[in-house]
Formats: C-alpha cells, structure tokens, sequence
C-alpha cells in the first residue's frame, strides 16, 4: 500500500472469512495455443513498437505519443506473450477504459493467433473489478447480486440524504457534495474517515456516512464502490490477493495516465507476485483531473518500479507534421513531462487555419459554411468534420447554426440511450426484479405507470419498512407472497390493495429472475405492466420513446441466456463511447473531453479565448492551468490532415456583448505554421481588433470607405421598435454592422445606413 493519506481505513467492514486458506479459482482446462510465425507479430511494426511488443519480462513503461499505434501495441503484445512466449491467455489480464476497446482489442488479438483467446481478462477496470467483487462477495458488505447505481442514481441518494438531514440543498448542493464524496473513494477514503477541516467538511462526512448506509442497505455500489472494495479486499485479505496476483502473470494496462489513485493501488497488488506489469500512456493526454486521474501516477510507477523499461513511441501515424508541430508547440510549455518529439512520414499538410470571428453566432456560421462549402465543392464526407469545444453549453449555437442551415449532425455526450425515460424505466424494473432491496428502482417504478400508489403511501411503506429493519423491496415482496403477511397490521387500510398488487407483481418477476433470459423477463415485464399503453400516445414522441424500449429489447437479445446480473452490470458500466455511432455520416459536435481517442480528417476547435479554454476556473490553479493546455493539445492531435482554431472578439454575458482575448495559448504557435487568411503568418495586431480575414482582399484594401457612425453605449431610437442601446458595431463589406439591445423586443442586429436609427445621446 502507499503511504499515509492512501491508506485504507484500519476498520475492516470485511466479512470474516472460515479457514486459514481461500479455495483456488479454477483453472480452464485447455492448452497452450500454437505459436504464431514471430514476424505476424511484428509485422509492419516501426523499431519502437517492436522494442514494446518484445519488451522482456518485469516492469515496462512505454509513453505513447498521440496516433502512434499504443492500441497496436498493446494488442501486439498480449498476442507476443501467448502466441511467441507461450503464456496462456488465463494468466494475462489486460485492462482498458471503455468496453468498446476492450472488444475491439480482443477481436484483434484472435485474429492474430487464428483462434480464440479463451480466458484471456479483457476488460475496463470496473467491469473486471466486478467480476472479483461478484466472486469474493463472501467476505463483503454485501451480496453478489448487488446492483450498480449510475450517476443519476447516485445524485438522487444524495439528494435524499441531504433532505433527510434537514440540510439546505441550496447551501449543500447534491451535485456538490457527491463531487466530495467521489474525490474522497478514489483517495480510498471510507466514510468514517473522511478528514474534516471546516464546517461543510463536516456536513459532508454526515451525508457520505449516510450516503455509504443506503447503498448497503439497498445492495447496490456506485462506480467508485467497485474499486474501493476492491482495493480494500486485496489489501485486507492477503491470501484473496496473492491468488489473484499469482494468476495473473502478465498485467497490460491502457490509457495509464487517466487512472486515479484507487485504480493504481489496484495494479499495484495485482502485480505483486510476478512484477510483470505493461502500462502504456501519455501524461501529455491526461485530461480527466475532474474525475480523479492524476497524470502522477506515471511518476508514481517509475519510483515504484525502478528497473523498469522505458520505451518512447513517437511516430505519428494519424497527423500531418504541421498539425503535430502546432501540438508540441502548444504542450512544451507544460513542465513535469518527458519530452517527444512526434514525426510522421505523411508529409507537411496544410497550415494551421487561425480565424477571429465576431462573437460566437459568426463563429457557427463560419463553420458551418465552411463544412457545407468543402463537401459541396471538394466531396469531402460529412463524416469527416468534427467541432470540438470546452463546455457543453457552448453546442447550443453550434447546433442552431447546424439546424438553420438544414445539416444534420451527431452530438456526443449530449442525451444518452441509457439516459431516457423509458429506458431508465425498463432497467428499473429490472433491477429490482434482480434486487429488491435497490429502494433508488422502486421509488422511480412503484407508481410508474401510475397505479395509485402516491407519496403519503411511499412515504408510510418507508416507514414500516425502517421500522422492522427491511428495505421496501423486502416488504413489497412479502405483502406479494401472502396475503396473510404480518405486515398487514401496521400498514393503513388505504394504501393495502395497491402495494398488494405491486407486490404480487414484484414476487413473480423475482421468482421468474433465473428462469428466464433478460429479455424473455423484460417482456414480461412490460406485459404486467402494460408499458407500451403508458409510453406510446399515439404521437411521434411517444412512438419514438417505444421504439428506444425495442432497442433494449433488441440489445437484451444479443444475451442469449446469460444471466440477469450480467446484463444489468454491462449496461451501467457503458460509456458515451461505447454508444458513438461511427457509421453516421454526418458532422461529429462533441466536448475536448470527450474527443479523447477519436479522430477526424478536419477538426474545428471553436471558443478559443481566455476563460473558456483555458477555463476561468482554471486560473488561479496551476495544475489546472496545466490540463487546460493538455486538454487543447488533445483537441489538436485529433486532426488528421487539416484544424481550424477558432475565437471571438467579442462574447455575450446575459444578453450584452463584452470584449473577449484570445486564448493565450494561441501566442505559443509559431506565425510559421499559421495560414490567418492573409497569405503569410499571423498578424501583428492588438488583441481587440476587429478583423474578418475572410473578407478581406489583403489588409491595406479594408473597409477603407465606410466611417464608423455608432459606439457601444449610445442611446438610439427606431420607428417601430422604440429606444435601445447600441452594444457594438463593426464594418464589414463597406457597411456598419450594429448590434441594438431594444427596450421591448431584446437584441438586433441592423445595417445601420437602412435601419433607419436615431441618436437619443
């Protein structure tokens, strides 16, 4: 274990165990596969992948330059260990961080070795720390069917507890407080633990203690659970870790520099018998600080792990030199890095486009335009732009841009499928059929399609329920099961018929839970329920919102007749990429975040001044200073062969346009590798001018015909929409563009020599 603040409470909530010795997880009986020819491996491998895929045994640390094959690799060596050094894939466990990789990446390591990998551990951290914690369950608070709260679910508990505390949700907001108490897991700090230094650290040790109370008495972990239990299992119970640590003789791990402290203390045990771990990242791409990954960890690994390799890859497969040049250029000012130096044999490409736009309507406009122009008159895919961003909010006027112009579009991050309504629904009614005791499904589906059962009687089966130590579940079921049921007595007359009959309900589809397939149970629930009658109206919205529940449907089919828990466990654990559709030809609208392993011909990066990226937030914070040029370095890397970087002059706060700077990490770019629309490098020019290069012929020949007429702040008058406000003006094509914020009608923009406008002062 590490030192000090990480370590694990000395307050063992373990479950004591019988005998001195665990029994040993069974081996799968099969062979060795055939060795592979050595040259399949390595073929079409550049000589520093082949060092990582041959690397020998021990510690190896390889730091992977954007688009420089690290996913190859990776896959190359799982196949280099079972097929050339003759390791059987039930001792190699490899670990990634979306379901979607870890899929791809087996596919390709069976297609390298002709044949099945099987019992090869592929997977992303939670889902294999389920698989432990499912398993070991014995010696844990809680059982194996334990459910998954997702990320509303585990807002809502939290909101609950703070309304049961009689705290001020204002004062202490969920959002907030989860935030906190999320930080603390992934430091692997338990409730009882968790260090108070002021007053709203004190509130939120009562609401983690509370918080960490409902998720046990509903069976049910959050995402952050399933790596502190597991951790805290491996660490406590020595003979539990040694097994898994001498099962596993090879540890491979993706993406190293987003892994939190939780997940490295993970590997660290998990590799304390054979030493033979294989991390592959970059700290240049470590952009997830938010969520607890700490870029340290690759520092971390090279103080714990002194003999280790260390292997660069820095040949760049993805981009051309101009974009990877502009990339360096931007994250060398970034101290605490090992320094790359990225190359590529595609050649020089284009410049980098650096465009100033008005305000933020202009800059949509521009790139819409831009998309619309190149597939019209280059045959360009739409498929091939991405526009990427600092916040989601920032899509809004992306997306009125895209819709004026009749373009369809993808946004990423935005609703997903395992958000909706109707398939939270589905999933709840599932859960609970799996889990009675998860009280997060049975408030959301007690009443949902309606059945008269309102909050006064939620509100007396809740507290029945905390009155004889059972969860509601519990009760439902036994009020289910027997209509002589005890608990008859002290419920109201009023609210019996109708939990009787949930009840019954629910006792049926629990019953059913072994007996039938996911989606043999799903239909059945939906029958009982009379779902589709609730959910489809008639209207559109209500046929697309069936339509999304067949989808489920259609995803519970693929399950064959694997069981209720795997199914529930693999749809809380998918990611917004696990669900991208890559086969939509239509332009990519998506956050830096979310960008992280994509690429795209043409990348747009718009919104690029000071307090948007880098983010307001950031400023007084160094570290964070640091991730926001991380962040825009990724943005930049994802661009295959040509990126636009776009800012405004100018950005609107509650209606009114201010002055806006451009992003300061725009002055580390070289003026050479700069095309700013004037056939040469980047202007000299003061940061609040106003330019359109777009527009113009050349600079000399601007605009020289028109005399500016109206100022920010003068008061004007129009014929028919009373007095305003001029907010700005600019010149543009020989007319004077201005913005008029009216008394009565808001904001409008006029050509000011037709509107018409009066000076009132």
């Amino acid at each position: 274990m590490g030192a000090g603040a990480h370590r694990l409470s000395e307050k063992s909530p373990l479950r004591p165990y019988s005998g001195d010795v665990l029994p040993p997880i069974a081996l799968p009986n099969h062979m060795r596969g055939d060795t592979i020819p050595r040259m399949d491996v390595l073929r079409d491998l550049n000589p520093q992948q082949q060092q990582a895929v041959m690397a020998g045994t021990g510690p190896v640390l390889v730091l992977a330059g954007p688009g420089s094959g690290k996913t190859r690799v990776l896959t190359q060596r799982i196949a280099y260990l079972i097929g050339q050094m003759g390791v059987r894939p039930y001792h190699v466990l490899a670990v990634t961080f979306t379901n979607k990789a870890a899929s791809e990446m087996g596919d390709r390591v069976d297609q390298i070795l002709g044949q099945r990998s099987r019992g090869l551990t592929l997977g992303t951290f939670h889902a294999i720390c389920g698989r432990i914690l499912r398993r070991e369950a014995d010696h844990l608070p809680f059982d194996s069917n334990y459910v998954i709260f997702d990320a509303d679910d585990q807002v809502r508990v939290v909101k609950q507890v703070i309304q049961d505390l009689n705290l001020d949700d204002k004062r202490y907001r969920p959002y907030g407080v989860h935030a906190s108490i999320s930080r603390a897991k992934n430091e692997l700090i338990f409730a009882d633990d968790f260090p108070v230094q002021t007053y709203r650290d004190e509130v939120v040790k009562r609401v983690y203690q509370r918080y960490q109370q409902t998720l046990l008495a509903s069976n049910a972990v959050d995402f952050d659970d399933m790596l502190l239990w597991t951790a805290f299992l491996l660490d406590e119970m020595p003979t539990v870790r040694e097994r898994y640590a001498r099962r596993y003789e090879h540890l491979l791990v993706d993406e190293f520099q987003d892994t939190n402290m939780a997940q490295y203390v993970l590997l660290k045990h998990l590799a304390s018998f054979h030493q033979n771990i294989f991390v592959v990242g970059d700290t240049d791409q470590s952009i997830y600080r938010w969520r607890g990954a700490d870029y340290r960890n690759v520092l971390r690994f090279e103080e714990d792990f002194p003999s280790a390799q260390i292997i660069l890859l820095e040949q760049n497969y993805r981009s051309t030199q101009m974009i990877l040049d502009t990339a360096m250029a931007v994250i060398d000012r970034n101290p605490h890095r090992t320094k790359k130096t990225l190359f590529t044999e595609r050649g020089e490409g284009q410049k980098i486009f650096l465009r100033e736009l008005y305000d933020d309507r202009e800059m949509a406009s521009f790139v819409v335009d831009s998309i619309a122009e190149s597939v019209a008159s280059q045959g360009s895919q739409p498929g091939d732009f991405a526009v990427m961003y600092r916040t989601n909010a920032q899509s809004r006027i992306l997306e009125e841009a895209f819709l004026a112009a009749n373009l369809p579009y993808k946004l990423v991050g935005a609703q997903r499928f395992y958000g909706r309504r109707e398939i939270r629904d589905i999933l709840a009614y599932l859960r609970l059929a799996h889990n009675p005791k998860d009280e997060v499904s049975m408030l959301r589906v007690i009443n949902t399609p309606r059945r008269g059962i309102g909050t006064k009687t939620i509100a007396a089966l809740r507290t029945y329920a905390q009155s004889v130590g059972l969860s509601p579940g519990e009760v439902l079921l036994e009020l289910g099961v027997s209509a002589e049921s005890g608990h008859w007595d002290s419920l109201p007359n009023r609210v019996r018929p109708t939990l009787s009959q949930f009840g019954g309900l629910l006792a049926n589809w629990y019953a059913l839970r072994g007996q039938l397939s996911p989606l043999e149970l799903m239909d059945q629930i939906t029958k009982d329920v009379a779902y589709r009658s609730y959910i489809d109206d008639g209207g559109d919205e209500g046929a697309e919102r069936w339509e999304n529940v067949m989808e489920l449907r259609r995803l519970a089919a693929d399950y064959g007749d694997k069981s209720l828990a795997a199914f529930l466990e693999d749809v809380a654990l998918v990611s917004d990429q696990d669900t991208l559709d890559a086969g939509a030809n239509v332009p990519t609208l998506m956050t830096l975040h979310a960008a992280k392993g994509l690429e795209f011909p043409v990348v747009f990066i718009v919104g690029l001044n000071d307090g948007t990226l880098p983010h307001i937030r950031s400023f007084e914070d160094p570290e964070a200073m640091q991730e926001e040029r991380r962040l825009l370095y990724v943005g930049i890397t994802r661009a295959k062969d040509n990126l636009y970087l776009l800012h405004s002059l100018n950005r609107y706060n509650f209606g009114y346009a201010e002055p806006a700077e451009p992003s300061r990490y725009l002055d580390d770019i070289p003026a050479t590798l700069i095309d700013d629309g004037y056939g040469g490098g980047r202007r000299t020019r003061s940061r609040s001018s106003i330019f359109r290069p777009e527009h113009w012929e050349s600079p000399a020949e601007a605009d020289l015909d028109v005399e500016r007429v109206f100022a920010p702040g003068m008061r004007v008058a129009h014929p028919a929409w009373g007095d305003g406000m001029v907010l700005n003006s600019k010149i543009e094509d020989n007319e004077e563009i201005v913005d008029v914020f009216f008394e009565e009608i808001g904001l409008k923009r006029v050509v000011a020599s037709l509107a018409k406008l009066t000076v009132l002062s």
